[in-house]
């Protein structure tokens, strides 16, 4: 029994150690970064498993920012019992796009439940995602109870203002391109394979985009989707990817669906 537990440890502490490895890659990959920076990627890395590749972590004026999604994956990998939310509607101004938000992470059926406050209105979010602060809300009050649960020091992106810093330099820039017919033509790219090289461009979360990329097609799935559509949103996201990363990535967290059990 203690060599097979001996065993066990060694194996996770191994997948730690290449999982480190390949957020250090990716991380280069994405941004510039310093000794210090790599350091506490590192330790976040074997701290909480979190993966750059997936988008669970963001730098930004050279420090480090969690995601909504790499917060909803540590909750999956720690088995949480369920995520409660809702609005606080003494607060909340409808008229004025104001939201106030309420909520509430069990981390086991019997737990009381960690508690946490969100708020926006067109004065703290981006333009990007002006009419959707009732989701940015949400999402900022469930990002602040998961914090709290599992012990996340660092803030989530989602929870910053309205996104005032320049968005990341990137190695290349993608200029989504046209052609007739989902195949590819005059030696374009299909829509699909276009989409996929910003997804791994701009190191976005690919579920996320198929769900945004649905809801401003106003269909169900994308495959449902008009080519002129699909054509529309490639060239939607590659802008709003090149001016404004962090807020896109705002935008695309709003699209996470929170899993609500009761206690």
């Amino acid at each position: 029994m203690g060599f097979k537990k001996k065993s066990k440890e060694s194996r996770m502490q191994s997948d730690l150690n290449a999982l480190a490895l390949r957020n250090t890659r990716s991380a280069r990959r994405i941004w510039t970064t310093s000794p210090g920076q790599v350091a506490v990627l590192k330790t976040l890395t074997r701290e909480f498993q979190l993966c750059v590749a997936l988008g669970d972590l963001t730098l930004l004026e050279n420090k480090w920012y969690i995601t909504h999604s790499g917060l909803m994956r540590l909750a999956r990998r720690n088995r949480c019992a369920g995520i409660q939310a809702r609005p606080i509607r003494e607060y909340c101004d409808i008229s004025m796009g104001r939201w106030v938000f309420r909520a509430t992470v069990y981390k086991t059926p019997r737990s009381r439940g960690f508690v946490g406050y969100g708020d926006a209105d067109p004065s703290n979010v981006s333009p990007l995602v002006r009419g959707a602060e009732m989701r940015v809300a949400e999402t900022r009050a469930v990002n602040r109870a998961l914090r709290k649960a599992y012990g996340i020091g660092l803030c989530s992106v989602e929870e910053l203002g309205s996104f005032s810093a320049p968005p990341p330099s990137y190695p290349k820039q993608v200029t989504p391109a046209s052609g007739n017919g989902n195949g590819s033509s005059h030696g374009q790219p299909r829509l699909r394979d276009q989409l996929c090289v910003l997804i791994r461009q701009f190191n976005l979360d690919p579920t996320l985009v198929k769900a945004y990329a649905a809801d401003f097609c106003g269909t169900e799935v994308l495959k449902e989707a008009s080519r002129d559509l699909v054509e529309s949103f490639i060239a939607h996201i590659s802008k709003a990817a090149k001016e404004d990363r962090d807020a896109l990535i705002c935008k695309l967290n709003s699209y996470a669906q929170s899993v609500e059990v009761k206690p």
